[in-house]
């Protein structure tokens, strides 16, 4: 198992670029770790080594991807969250809790938040609706990356038009939150939701100018900071 993430990371190294590590590092403000390879070099990585291990258990290939989350090194991160995403089809209820220990003793950016819960943790909350509890927990936590989760987990149901009520209660729990990244992600999901909600009630995309009908979702919108009230509402 060792002699995989040995491997990989071989590789990262070799591909890694000085001038993309430089510009990446200051593309965010938090301090970050990363080789400097570009995403799609990252995804090919990750699937070609995937290979390998395809067919191993899934509780096997978690463990590889703790491994990989554990270096906290961005281009890592991804091929760990890409990992988890693969066995999606054999997800049970209680890998929620193994995704909420990443979030919490791992996740330090909203580019590695954004790419584990927008697909794993999103995907198993689809599977399995009454995780939505445990978004709501998430919500609450004191911890800014837990909090963007809640939120961001959600964004590919919410374009679906899923669980506008249980986007509410979350919105509600972070509308009044002092963290930018935290703030960010509930915008984005308030976003994608009202697209959905207005494609649901007018039956075609609507233009750039037309307003939304004032709905709860409208009222939830509203609750925004009001730095985020326009991108929220626009299309």
């Amino acid at each position: 198992m060792n002699k995989i993430i040995e491997d990989i990371r071989l590789e990262l190294i070799r591909n890694g670029d000085e001038k993309i590590k430089l510009s990446g590092e200051r593309f965010f403000k938090e301090d970050i770790k990363l080789y400097g390879i570009r995403s799609a070099s990252v995804i090919k990585i990750g699937k070609d080594h995937y290979k390998t291990i395809k067919g191993k258990s899934k509780s096997e290939i978690f463990s590889l991807c703790e491994e990989l989350w554990k270096s906290g090194i961005l281009e890592e991160s991804f091929i760990a969250c890409n990992w988890s995403y693969y066995v999606h089809k054999s997800y049970e209820p209680s890998d929620f809790d193994i995704f909420g220990r990443w979030v919490n003793s791992y996740v330090s950016n909203w580019a590695s938040c954004d790419t584990l819960c927008n697909h794993s943790v999103g995907t198993l909350v689809e599977m399995y609706p009454s995780l939505l509890s445990g978004l709501k927990g998430w919500a609450g936590s004191s911890n800014r990356w837990v909090k963007r989760a809640a939120a961001v987990s959600l964004i590919v149901p919410a374009r679906k038009g899923k669980f506008l009520d249980d986007i509410f209660e979350i919105a509600d729990i972070l509308h009044s939150d002092s963290e930018d990244m935290v703030r960010k992600g509930y915008g984005w999901m308030l976003k994608a939701a009202s697209q959905a909600h207005q494609e649901e009630v007018f039956g075609y995309v609507m233009s750039k100018k037309a307003t939304m009908p004032r709905t709860s979702l409208r009222y939830a919108i509203e609750k925004m900071p009001s730095e985020l009230k326009e991108k929220a509402i626009a299309k």
